[in-house]
């Protein structure tokens, strides 16, 4: 097996005295789409927030490609390769679909490049807009942000995640709120890029974790009770009791 392209052992995050995280180690492997699954409150979203750099570790190790990243800003890690989704739609409204991948593309660009030059005369951040609008499949890149469908957003926000050129893609419950045929695109779309991206995919959608993921952990109370193959996951007892509800096997 190559190694892990992003590897957290360890990591515990406190809020006061409760443990949010509790001594959670996973790993992402390029090319391999991680499934990540829980009751609400088990502490998905906190260590997506820990791997992104949003909030510090308490304790533990989050390595990128060997190099230590936890307590690193949000920033530093986006630049090192590492992109996240949000649950809430993270756009900017008023701007058009293409502004808004410019704008991501943008935060690439050394510091000096940034605010020193016009996005519009920095020929690669429009091609880097127009790549990702093509490759999540957004018409009509003029349009507004606010005039978007809910799963346009969705495919939006990815487009501006994958315009910072990232390894490693950190969903956040991309399907929420999603209806039918819309989630059918997103879902293809995660698919795609499971192909040549490292991705942790938090979801409720059972049915869509289980089309898509090589791999799956299951956390409750902050802690992961089992991570492995998803069929043999989705057999044990003890997930099946905590999450799934049921100890028989459907």
């Amino acid at each position: 097996m190559p190694e892990p392209v992003l590897v957290a052992e360890g990591v515990t995050r406190y809020f006061g005295g409760l443990a949010a995280v509790r001594d959670v180690s996973i790993a992402l492997q390029y090319g391999e789409i991680h499934a990540l699954i829980g009751p609400n409150g088990a502490g998905k979203s906190t260590l997506i927030n820990l791997l992104s750099g949003h909030i510090a570790p308490s304790s533990g190790s989050i390595r990128c490609e060997g190099a230590e990243i936890a307590g690193c800003p949000p920033d530093r890690i986006a630049r090192l390769g590492i992109g996240r989704s949000f649950q809430r739609v993270n756009v900017f409204p008023e701007f058009s679909a293409f502004e808004n991948c410019r704008i991501a593309a943008q935060a690439r660009l050394p510091s000096s490049m940034r605010f020193f030059r016009s996005a519009l005369s920095v020929p690669e951040l429009n091609e880097g807009a127009e790549r990702v609008i093509s490759l999540v499949g957004l018409r009509d890149a003029g349009r507004a942000a606010q005039a978007l469908s809910h799963g346009e957003r969705r495919q939006l926000e990815i487009a501006m995640t994958l315009a910072t050129r990232p390894k490693v893609l950190l969903l956040d419950e991309p399907l929420a709120g999603m209806g039918g045929d819309e989630g059918v695109v997103i879902v293809r779309l995660i698919e795609d890029l499971g192909r040549d991206h490292a991705i942790l995919l938090v979801e409720h959608d059972m049915d869509a974790v289980f089309s898509v993921a090589q791999r799956l952990t299951v956390m409750v109370n902050g802690r992961i009770v089992d991570s492995g193959d998803p069929t043999a996951v989705r057999a044990n007892p003890e997930v099946r009791r905590a999450y799934l509800g049921t100890e028989e096997v459907a």
